[in-house]
């Protein structure tokens, strides 16, 4: 028998950039043809174990998709019907550049505006170069995703800690009882909380005698591995919690331990939380008294014990006082910063120096929409105002907008408004690999190499890792000529529109960083000159050289040479598997940045807003009407992977959860499809009955709704689905964030 000449696949290990998990993937590489052969676990990552869910198989799928657009289209009719022709780079971004220039120098810059979508947050390039981006357009109007999802979170991090970004995460592997709510890890492979593998994590919790309660209006796929499962009406988990820290003092369960000697505002919550006693709150969020009870009893009583919220708790009415509330639970019972608490993660691209570089610093309400006056918070407008920025600010409207890596039309309140506002615009411009929902409307589509073609880096989520630690990706694939990363889409449009080149906005960004870093006092390494650091990092232009500074400047960093040990992109890039840099370890209080240099446990923007929940107890002890909530999917992230044939395969997954009691009483049948009416829009969906779900509940799951004209997703668009954010109200909100209620949406259920 003749011997195969065939070659061995050349294996590469990186991290799978789908989710939050970021779990270690082995990408085989057919040598003779550059395309993926199979996609695998990583056995050897120290986070992941070689636990892999289904999305990273989607890796191939999005490689080879045939509906990916990979050169720069123009649009050639009208507006949001999907004709375009190809065109080459230089013809697309010099017009792009000139059209927004043109409308600035018209209108002011900010008749631009920018939409930036979830999967800039998963590469490292976009990361460490969009903020430039948009300050170089100079618009104020910037809108991302964040505010229909974790902004609550966010303004609850600045008001307690003193910084929007400063997230405390579960400590899941050492533990004894750990609370979630309107969260399902399980399934979102962990969200604000980079855990790999959390269903093997909350099984050891258990095997080791801790216990996992799971608070949630829908008897989930972690409720399901839960030792108690407790529904909770959608929209009262501030309730839920205030009722909680009731019982906390009631019953002289208060401990908090070392945080004492700089928590202010105990007294002041102590006053705060006497009007939510478990018999008060009761009707309103459907959990008996004596369950809060043995929960509060619970979290006061282990060693070590963690409270979690995440999407259920953010995107609600309380958005901003549920995330508050959360992190109070873990102050009051002395389990914040505390191993099996919740901990901050300290990333290796971080600050060395723990102490804030300025404190009390203000990130809320400095400048506001202009139709309804909403405030901006990080830089950021609220989602929610796009539409009427475009459609009913008058002379002062957004003309232009450039839209990154999203589908708002999709992800955002009330889309068929967006859509018909998005219709309006004297110029859009896309930077996606697809025409979807939202860049059918785009006057160009700049497309970008797909995850596999690119290096990347993990800098968002590092901030969020259970455990600490370091993971390059290097490229897998071989980048097509002509194709562009994204960082250097969006620079060259920068760079075009302020008539200088990327080159020189690159040297800008890096320069900036270096002199911020190296080479005086204060600085992270005030030892090493500017000359000496630049001569180490080289001048290959690109996110690998900052990268490469900001390891060596953080807090495992080699120092340019000074510690043996120590991180640089080189050592990073030789641990192919991944660096662990250890269990999470208490950091307070040095990075905490609020004017006190405390933990503001009562601050002024929250008190202010209690009286608004309890203005709404009454009628939510008295709401009979039915609610929508969303859903996530293992196979899906949003929008992202509709278009993946592997993924997309299987059962319809876009269907209506009702229970059985809300089936019998509506008329609906399993299988029939079902009306679902809200004050901004109705779409139709298979009824899915299910005692999963809380009476007087329904659920749809986001990001589905790929039927508009002119889309080019052939795979997404057979198995379409209907967008429950057609439902979902631009005027509802969190009032202290502004971010969008996607869960809890007042709606009218019929049979179709």
């Amino acid at each position: 028998m003749q011997a195969s000449t065939a070659s061995a696949p050349r294996l590469v290990h990186r991290a799978c950039p789908l989710c939050e998990a970021k779990c270690g993937i082995q990408v085989a590489v057919d040598p003779a043809t550059g395309e993926v052969v199979t996609i695998r676990g990583d056995d050897d990552d120290p986070q992941s174990r070689g636990f892999l869910c289904p999305k990273a198989y989607g890796l191939k799928g999005l490689q080879e998709d045939p509906d990916r657009v990979r050169r720069p289209l123009r649009r050639r009719g009208a507006r949001g019907v999907g004709d375009f022709e190809e065109i080459g780079w230089e013809e697309a971004l010099g017009e792009v550049a000139a059209r927004l220039r043109g409308l600035r120098e018209a209108h002011g810059p900010n008749a631009l505006a920018t939409y930036l979508g979830n999967p800039n947050a998963h590469d490292f390039g976009s990361t460490l170069y969009l903020p430039t981006f948009q300050r170089a357009l100079g618009t104020k109007r910037r809108f991302s995703a964040t505010s229909v999802d974790q902004l609550p979170k966010m303004v609850s991090s600045w008001l307690l800690f003193g910084h929007p970004g400063l997230f405390a995460v579960p400590d899941v592997d050492r533990t004894d009882f750990l609370l979630v709510l309107g969260a399902n890890p399980v399934v979102s492979n962990g969200s604000l909380l980079t855990a790999p593998d959390m269903p093997r994590r909350l099984r050891d919790l258990r095997a080791r005698g801790g216990k996992l309660v799971v608070v949630d209006p829908r008897r989930s796929e972690t409720a399901r591995l839960a030792d108690r499962h407790l529904f909770i009406k959608p929209g009262t988990d501030a309730c839920f919690l205030f009722a909680l820290v009731h019982c906390l003092f009631a019953e002289d369960l208060v401990a908090l331990g070392r945080l004492a000697g700089f928590t202010r505002g105990v007294e002041t919550l102590r006053d705060l939380a006497r009007e939510f006693a478990p018999e008060a709150v009761a009707a309103a969020t459907g959990i008996a008294p004596d369950a809060v009870r043995e929960v509060a009893r619970g979290l006061a009583s282990a060693e070590r014990a963690a409270c979690y919220g995440r999407i259920g708790t953010c995107t609600q009415e309380f958005g901003t006082l549920a995330s508050w509330l959360v992190d109070v639970v873990n102050v009051l019972t002395g389990n914040l910063d505390r191993p099996g608490g919740a901990m901050f993660p300290r990333p290796a691209t971080g600050a060395a120096d723990e102490r804030p570089r300025e404190r009390g610093r203000n990130h809320y309400a400095r400048w506001r929409s202009q139709v309804r006056g909403l405030p901006e918070f990080a830089g950021e407008l609220p989602v929610a105002a796009l539409a009427e920025e475009i459609d009913a600010a008058g002379d002062s409207r957004i003309r232009a907008l450039v839209t990154v890596a999203g589908n708002p039309v999709l992800s955002t309140p009330n889309g068929e408004r967006l859509a018909r506002a998005l219709a309006s615009l004297d110029f859009m411009v896309s930077v996606d690999v697809y025409v979807n929902e939202t860049t059918r409307f785009a006057d160009f589509i700049l497309p970008t190499t797909s995850p596999l073609e690119r290096s990347n880096y993990d800098m968002v989520f590092q901030a969020l890792m259970v455990r600490n630690g370091a993971k390059w990706s290097p490229q897998a694939l071989a980048k097509p000529d002509g194709a562009r990363d994204p960082w250097e889409v969006v620079t060259e449009i920068a760079a075009r529109v302020n008539g200088t080149t990327l080159e020189a906005l690159d040297e800008l960004v890096f320069s900036h960083l270096l002199e911020a870093t190296v080479g005086k006092p204060g600085a992270a390494c005030p030892d090493v000159s500017i000359d000496e650091a630049r001569r180490r990092l080289g001048d290959e232009r690109g996110p690998e050289r900052i990268l490469d500074l900001l390891l060596r400047v953080g807090p495992w960093g080699d120092r340019f040479g000074a510690s043996a040990d120590g991180l640089s992109l080189a050592r990073v890039r030789d641990s192919e598997h991944g660096i662990d840099l250890g269990p999470l370890e208490p950091r307070l209080p040095a990075p905490l940045a609020t004017a006190s240099g405390a933990i503001e446990l009562a601050p002024e923007l929250a008190v202010a807003d209690v009286a608004r929940l309890r203005d709404a107890l009454e009628a939510r002890s008295r709401a009979n009407g039915l609610v929508l909530v969303g859903r996530r999917h293992l196979r899906s992230n949003n929008s992202w992977m509709h278009n993946v044939h592997a993924l997309a395969k299987g059962p319809e997954r876009c269907t209506l959860l009702v229970s059985p009691a809300d089936a019998e009483r509506l008329g609906l049948a399993d299988g029939a499809h079902a009306k679902v009416r809200s004050r901004v829009g109705e779409v139709v969906a298979p009824v899915a009955v299910s005692d999963e779900m809380m009476p007087g509940v329904v659920s749809l799951p986001h990001g589905f709704g790929h039927a508009g004209p002119g889309v080019r997703l052939r795979v997404a668009s057979a198995h379409a689905g209907v967008s429950s954010n057609q439902l979902a109200d631009e005027t509802l909100l969190d009032a202290l964030s502004c971010n969008a209620v996607l869960n809890g949406i007042p709606v009218e259920v019929t049979a179709a």
